[in-house]
């Protein structure tokens, strides 16, 4: 019932459809043969000017300036805070804060001492009145559960402030237990 209906609307469509694309090819060689390709002059070379790099004398930029060159360059104002540049420069100093992590404590009669664990895996001891950190942070008091330290921050006009900071001990996270 349908398939009369279906196969005249296909006959119908297939007869449209006409393999005279010969229109088209004429229409497609006028546009090629008016049109002239242009083409753009080759650009002059400039002379190359050869530049000697000379990098010996000079710090490499791959590599994060040391806090010691920083604040060699850093200008010292007369009657104003800031650290003492003779000073020698205990072990932990090289080391920012948040590479550094408590561990414990070690008390004696005379002194008590903090375990501080640095970042390349080192163990070392310090007391009250040694330095630690980037900013010449100088230890305050040591107590069971954090250190006190005073450092030195400079404020951009060669300057320092004084600021109190503390390091925390972190406690050491159980495994589990074995039944």
């Amino acid at each position: 019932m349908y398939r009369l209906p279906c196969l005249f609307f296909s006959t119908l469509l297939l007869c449209a459809c006409n393999d005279d694309t010969a229109e088209q090819k004429e229409y497609i060689d006028q546009i090629q043969a008016s049109a002239t390709p242009k083409v753009e002059p080759i650009p002059e070379m400039r002379e190359f000017i050869h530049f000697a790099y000379d990098a010996e004398n000079l710090r490499s930029p791959f590599v994060a300036p040391e806090p010691e060159v920083i604040e060699s360059k850093m200008v010292q104002i007369r009657n104003c805070l800031h650290p003492d540049p003779n000073r020698a420069r205990d072990p932990l100093e090289k080391y920012p804060l948040d590479n550094l992590e408590m561990k414990g404590t070690i008390a004696t009669t005379n002194a008590t001492w903090a375990l501080i664990k640095a970042s390349d895996q080192g163990l070392y001891r310090i007391k009250q009145g040694q330095y630690m950190g980037l900013y010449h942070g100088e230890v305050v008091s040591v107590n069971p559960d954090h250190i006190e330290l005073l450092e030195l921050i400079p404020d951009g006009t060669g300057c320092w402030k004084e600021r109190l900071t503390k390091v925390e001990i972190h406690e050491s996270e159980e495994t589990g237990t074995s039944e």
